[in-house]
């Protein structure tokens, strides 16, 4: 499963502005073969956001994009974060994103560390000025690391790049979508992964990843 992919979107679920199936559908008209949606969850409602988006598989395939039903973990106490992940993998979750610690919230130290240790963790989302000793932890677990789009998330995009590098991280490039406004198309998303500081040889890398031979691990 390679191609067009976008790991890190929001619907009305959490905080973002569109229908699960409308999202799904302009991610089509895109070129987008993988989308994940991925809305904020904690103690309250991760199991029905899995529940919920479960639903829109059949719809999504009607798009032709392969639907990946996924949480973002958010503002959670860390010591939450491997009991959180557990539930959502449990519910049917293809995916598990943490809200790594971004320059610009005010999220708990030690979220990273738990995502990074965690073995139902699939990627950290955002994730700030992360410790190399958490990125190398990452990469120990084929824990991603994400470059975002996102303003103020995205402060930290080439420093994330390079500690990757430095420690044989896994490396995406998502949109942390809330807005129609915030999709991206080809041009787009290869642009990020250049001004974060990517060759273009590992940019082409990291955005034809194998999705589902890094999610089977």
């Amino acid at each position: 499963m390679t191609g067009h992919y976008d790991l890190h979107t929001h619907t009305i679920m959490s905080d973002g502005e569109m229908l699960p199936v409308e999202l799904i559908r302009r991610m089509s008209v895109l070129g987008y073969q993988t989308v994940a949606i991925t809305d904020h969850v904690d103690a309250t409602n991760t199991v029905t956001v899995v529940e919920n988006i479960q639903l829109l598989r059949d719809s999504a395939s009607h798009f032709g994009v392969r639907l990946l039903c996924g949480v973002e973990i958010t503002h959670v106490p860390p010591i939450e974060i491997p009991i959180l992940a557990k539930m959502a993998k449990d519910a049917g979750a293809d995916i598990v994103l943490v809200h790594g610690e971004t320059l610009v919230e005010p999220v708990a130290p030690g979220t990273n560390h738990a995502a990074c240790t965690c073995r139902d963790v699939d990627l950290l989302a955002h994730p700030g000025l992360i410790d190399p000793a958490d990125a190398k932890a990452a990469a120990e677990n084929s824990v991603a690391l994400e470059l975002t789009s996102r303003g103020g998330h995205n402060r930290a995009n080439g420093y994330v790049a390079n500690i990757a590098r430095e420690n044989g991280c896994i490396l995406v490039i998502d949109s942390d979508a809330h807005s129609p406004y915030d999709l991206l198309d080809e041009r787009a998303r290869n642009s990020i992964g250049r001004g974060a500081g990517l060759g273009i040889e590992e940019c082409r890398k990291v955005l034809s990843l194998n999705i589902k031979q890094w999610l089977s691990r």
